[in-house]
């Protein structure tokens, strides 16, 4: 039996605490678009004959960053019911909650902190939030053999079911990822996997000229 891998978020900086979630989910149903608008004042639309030509008609467009989204299910039922799981004590107090507040963590304003490290703002005591130089930290997503640097735009959570102590034990996270397309060792080894995928596929698909 083949174990489907996880995935993971990482958050890519020295924080207090440290964050990091991993979960499981299906592939499928990953969603990866980008968004790309053309402006045709800036270069009026005329005939072209050649790719040259082409490519000069397409400067008038311009590709928004991809975004990714994804749910992913946050589950304990298998931490409560095996006594000998090394969560299991974790589990019963709390459920799925150190997974939801780590999740929550992420989108939550770090300033900066002890030494390199830094903190969530809400510690960072009094000031005003300029005055407190607020950032939102660079996360790593890892799924597979894709790496990629984002910025975690959108995270809703549902929770479904809940202990007697009203810690929920199963969730559901929504999540959405901006992908962070920079001149960053992450990314541009993304770059070289997608350009030999594209290269392989020419295998597959006979050109029509």
């Amino acid at each position: 039996m083949i174990r489907t891998a996880k995935g993971m978020l990482v958050e890519y900086a020295l924080s207090l605490p440290p964050l990091a979630v991993e979960f499981g989910f299906n592939p499928e149903s990953l969603t990866r678009s980008r968004t790309v608008s053309f402006d045709s004042s800036a270069l009026p639309i005329i005939d072209f004959t050649t790719p040259g030509e082409g490519n000069r008609i397409g400067q008038a467009a311009s590709a928004a960053a991809e975004s990714i989204s994804f749910d992913i299910l946050l589950d304990a039922t298998d931490k409560l019911s095996d006594p000998n799981h090394p969560m299991h004590a974790v589990a019963l107090v709390s459920g799925v909650e150190p997974e939801i507040a780590t999740l929550r963590s992420m989108v939550e304003p770090k300033v900066s902190g002890p030494g390199p490290f830094q903190m969530m703002s809400s510690l960072g005591g009094g000031g005003h939030a300029h005055e407190r130089d607020e950032h939102l930290s660079v996360l790593l997503f890892v799924w597979g053999t894709h790496i990629l640097p984002v910025f975690m735009t959108n995270l809703s959570i549902e929770e479904q079911a809940h202990l007697p102590l009203l810690k929920p034990y199963r969730a559901k996270a929504s999540i959405t990822l901006q992908v962070l397309e920079s001149a960053n060792p992450f990314y541009q080894v993304e770059q070289v996997q997608r350009m030999l995928m594209s290269a392989a596929n020419l295998l597959n698909v006979p050109l029509p000229f």
